[in-house]
């Protein structure tokens, strides 16, 4: 579903190096929303001086670099079980830089915003602590 959030709106969207990449993904909900964009790269963007200054951390999610990085399967999981809304994944993160980009904030400034199901502000809960520990005691952890 679109709402025209960004209709007659330009950006630079950097990073967008293939559809498992979050840009990508920032890319196709901002065109969906009516914006008019540029693929680029960081050092462009910066020599134009047009970066936000709002930053998103977002859950662990499958893209080019996360699928690389060995156990990733076990830290999405542990995000997955965590998080009480939910580990949010790379079109979660489209749709919300899509927000973040619209009318509705633009007086959000210099703030690193969290999407992350709630993750970041929940405590280890005993039966996950038990089961991380348990983890390090198995031989499979030596693998990693």
């Amino acid at each position: 579903m679109t709402y025209n959030l960004l209709k007659g709106k330009r950006s630079i969207i950097f990073g967008a190096l293939n559809d498992k990449s979050i840009a990508w993904k920032v890319a196709e909900a901002v065109h969906r929303e009516g914006a008019i964009f540029t693929l680029s790269n960081t050092p462009v963007a910066c020599r134009m001086g047009d970066l936000s200054d709002n930053t998103i951390s977002q859950s662990p999610t499958y893209t080019t670099a996360g699928s690389g990085v060995k156990g990733v399967d076990g830290l999405i999981d542990f995000s997955e079980r965590m998080s009480p809304l939910g580990n949010a994944d790379a079109d979660d993160c489209a749709e919300y830089c899509v927000v973040m980009f619209s009318d509705f904030t633009k007086k959000v400034t210099m703030q690193n915003l969290y999407h992350d199901g709630g993750f970041s502000s929940m405590g280890m809960s005993l039966q996950a602590m038990m089961q991380y520990n348990k983890s390090l005691e198995s031989d499979d952890f030596q693998d990693i």
